[in-house]
């Protein structure tokens, strides 16, 4: 269980060559501030599933941060032009 806030920001420059790295780091982040499993993967899912719309509408540099606030992960894409995504894990 997290004790203080924090943030852990990423900025991606494409999304294809970063997938396998993303999806590493936001697993060490999962399990370090304490998702669940399913949660993880849930939030994961949904996390690439922003990037592949980023991608899709021509938005490929991005900023991706988890930030833990109280009891909560907060998850987000904040692509260049404007454009952010987020979803949030409860964390026990």
């Amino acid at each position: 269980m997290s004790s203080h806030d924090f943030l852990f920001a990423l900025r991606l420059s494409d999304e294809a060559p970063f997938d396998q790295m993303l999806g590493e780091v936001a697993a060490c982040v999962f399990g370090r501030v304490g998702c669940e499993e399913g949660a993880s993967r849930e939030v994961m899912a949904l996390l690439q599933g922003a990037l592949a719309e980023g991608v899709a509408r021509g938005l490929r540099q991005c900023e991706v941060q988890f930030r833990v606030r109280g009891s909560d992960l907060q998850v987000a894409v904040m692509f260049t032009g404007g454009r952010e995504w987020h979803t949030t894990c409860p964390i026990g």
